[in-house]
């Protein structure tokens, strides 16, 4: 492996690294319940979160085999970002939807928690790799989603 390669990897695996090693900041809406939701909102976020995972890797991709500093300055970044965006979305699943808005008691309980557990595991593996298909699947399970959760007009 290459010397500025090697610097990239370092440099990620610091990054990564850091968020085992210290708390992070757990951004759910709140777990009173207070009933203030926007189950919508939350939905739409993530799908933004989903094209920004995309953006990053397409940048990643042009980026390919270039071994300048500013190139491998940006690669370093825009990895970092698609971690941060994939993670948010986990995060958002977890800390929210399957904590606040997937009951035991409903009906659809199983089919719920196997969609919401799907986002889970296709952000997982966005984070894992570098294309175009594990963001394909991201986009389509969170999309899965728009059912349970239509907009709301206020």
């Amino acid at each position: 492996m290459n010397k500025p390669y090697r610097a990239i990897i370092f440099t990620v695996i610091l990054h990564l690294g850091s968020g085992l090693l210290l708390p992070g900041v757990v951004k759910a809406h709140c777990q009173i319940p207070c009933g203030i939701y926007d189950d919508h909102a939350r939905l739409q976020s993530m799908l933004e979160d989903a094209k920004t995972v995309e953006k990053s890797v397409l940048t990643m991709l042009d980026l390919e085999g270039k071994t300048d500093v500013q190139s491998q300055n940006q690669m370093v970044r825009w990895v970092v970002n698609k971690e941060d965006h994939a993670q948010k979305i986990i995060d958002t699943i977890s800390d929210y939807f399957l904590t606040q808005r997937v009951k035991p008691a409903q009906k659809d309980y199983d089919e719920k928690l196997k969609n919401h557990h799907a986002v889970i595991l296709a952000a997982m593996k966005a984070k894992q790799n570098a294309d175009l298909a594990s963001l394909k699947k991201l986009k389509k399970s969170i999309s899965k989603l728009a059912e349970y959760y239509p907009e709301h007009k206020h």
